[in-house]
């Protein structure tokens, strides 16, 4: 994996473990030398992979629309020139899909509705073949406990097919996440949607 598309929070929660967390990954994947693909915002947990990151000399790309660049005025995630490169695009649609154009894999930390829409959007191109990339969600503090279970819960009634039970790779430890992902084998998809059309 040459690149990871990180998911996670804009918001600084008041546990500092969860900023800590953030620069933390952003550091250890610059010094395995995987680049870092994220939101191109500077506050909260994004801010904080990108610091981690570029200051272990890794290779940063922010990917954020317009509207959230801060240059309207209205305040929003405000871009971080700092990054490597600095995508800027029309539309949250766009910014997913330069993700996943970028990107070996995504690797998903704490984080609020945003990072859901992401996750969640992320498995499901896998179900329909638009991507055949590692989904890795860094569980810790227990945090997405919840959002596990909910998706066990998910397969048992059937509503997630036996052969898409596993695209959510979870573990608590950056080490055995990042070794399950290099280990990744693609699901059979639904269908093949042309990741062009995206």
């Amino acid at each position: 994996m040459k690149r990871l598309a990180v998911y996670c929070g804009s918001a600084t929660p008041a546990d500092p473990r969860y900023v800590q967390l953030a620069r933390d990954v952003g550091s250890a994947l610059a010094a395995r030398g995987i680049g870092v693909v994220y939101g191109g915002g500077r506050l909260g947990l994004m801010g904080a992979v990108a610091a981690g990151a570029l200051e272990q000399g890794g290779e940063v790309i922010g990917v954020i629309p317009e509207a959230l660049t801060g240059s309207n005025g209205k305040g929003g995630e405000v871009a971080n020139h700092d990054c490597t490169e600095l995508y800027i695009v029309k539309t949250m649609h766009e910014r997913k899909a330069e993700f996943t154009r970028l990107s070996d894999g995504f690797l998903v930390l704490p984080g609020g509705v945003g990072t859901m829409d992401e996750l969640w959007e992320a498995v499901s191109w896998s179900q329909l073949g638009y991507h055949d990339k590692p989904v890795g969600v860094l569980n810790s503090f227990g945090f997405y406990d919840g959002l596990l279970a909910f998706n066990r819960h998910m397969a048992e009634v059937g509503f997630v097919r036996p052969a898409h039970q596993g695209i959510i790779l979870a573990e608590t430890e950056l080490d055995l996440l990042l070794e399950r992902m290099e280990a990744h084998q693609p699901i059979v998809p639904i269908v093949s949607m042309d990741p062009s059309t995206l």
